[in-house]
């Protein structure tokens, strides 16, 4: 079996780079407007500060003309230079079908944003759509990069000592060794474009640090990270990951999304007890009042909409996934993201790395 399917020729590698970002140009982010939960009026009021904090940088609405132009009216964004519309006459719901959305909703939010995307005009889309609809598009109109065989759904979380980059966080739900592999190169590289950190640490989680430990996939997958060049620490296990046992942790798409959904279930049970616990009595508010420094801190420490904003790491272009319920700040954090992802070129620099590394892991194992 082959390691990787990637393309086969120069032309090929090519052609699906060509659609990469110019440097040179100002950042273009399209925004499917018509996403989420709170539709345009929570798009606009994130776009509100945005404007003010990147101003070279340019954002195209993707959604129902007449729908956005009367929020424009009534937002602080009437008359901005920096927001531009792209006319979408139909919508995404949350519950379609992926395969429905592909080929019944060509005229969508998303599919025009994506097609955008596709055709150079913007540098990356950010959604709070279908995730579902929203990667089966990214992998039909943009396709992968050469050399990676699936996309993955890669996000930060904040550990004790910073953050970690989690991939794959349910894009995949049954991998191959190669898989992981592939995830962790491209965890890598986005974690040193984003924090500057030269050799990230990569894990693999596992339900033990002992290379013995594990099913066969996490085995064999062990063995290829061992091979490449990454700066791979070994099997981490879950108690590890929040301690900062590592910068990029590597797993399929079932385990990820388990990990993830249960760590959000805890951080909202945390919430509730405390706020419980200072509410429940006299003494407890008065507490409250003692502690409200060191507790706003850490609320803003844990604010899960500081780290929203998930990449669809894999594609021949930049997509972020916002989550459908997103607030203002949330959705905020989501687009710079994007914008940073765009200024870094992250897909090409993926490209640029992932060829010779895996090409030397199969040489390896040959």
């Amino acid at each position: 079996m082959r390691l990787l399917q990637g393309p086969r020729n120069g032309t090929e590698v090519r052609r699906r780079l060509k659609r990469f970002p110019d440097a040179n140009k100002l950042p273009q982010i399209a925004v499917d407007a018509m996403s989420g939960d709170s539709g345009p009026r929570t798009v606009l009021r994130a776009l509100v500060g945005l404007i003010k904090d990147y101003p070279d940088v340019q954002f195209r609405l993707v959604g129902d003309e007449a729908v956005l132009r009367s929020e424009l009216q009534r937002s602080r964004l009437k008359g901005s230079a920096q927001i531009q519309i792209q006319h979408a006459s139909q919508v995404v719901a949350m519950d379609e079908a992926p395969s429905q959305a592909l080929r019944g909703k060509r005229d969508s939010s998303m599919h025009v944003a994506i097609g955008l995307l596709r055709d150079g005009h913007v540098d990356a889309v950010v959604s709070a759509g279908n995730t579902g609809a929203l990667m089966a598009m990214g992998k039909v109109f943009l396709r992968t990069i050469p050399g990676i065989d699936r996309p993955a759904i890669a996000a930060f979380l904040p550990t004790q000592h910073g953050r970690v980059l989690v991939l794959d966080l349910g894009a995949n739900v049954d991998c191959h060794p190669e898989h992981l592999l592939q995830f962790a190169v491209m965890g890598a590289i986005l974690f040193a474009q984003v924090t500057g950190t030269a050799k990230p640490r990569v894990g693999l989680l596992n339900i033990g640090s002992e290379e013995i430990k594990g099913n066969e996939l996490v085995k064999a997958a062990n063995v290829l990270l061992r091979q490449s060049h990454l700066n791979f620490v070994g099997n981490v296990e879950g108690s590890q990951v929040y301690q900062g046992g590592c910068d990029v942790l590597v797993c399929d798409g079932f385990v990820g999304n388990v990990f993830l959904k249960t760590s959000e279930g805890l951080a909202a049970m945390v919430r509730q007890e405390l706020r419980a616990s200072y509410t429940r009595s006299t003494y407890g508010r008065l507490a409250y009042l003692i502690n409200r420094p060191i507790l706003q801190q850490l609320r803003r420490r844990l604010d899960s909409r500081q780290y929203n904003g998930a990449t669809l790491l894999g594609l021949n272009g930049i997509i972020i996934k916002s989550h459908g319920n997103a607030d203002r700040l949330a959705f905020a954090r989501a687009v710079e993201v994007a914008i940073a992802e765009a200024r870094h070129r992250l897909t090409l620099e993926i490209a640029k790395v992932v060829q010779d590394d895996l090409a030397q892991v199969i040489r390896n194992s040959a």
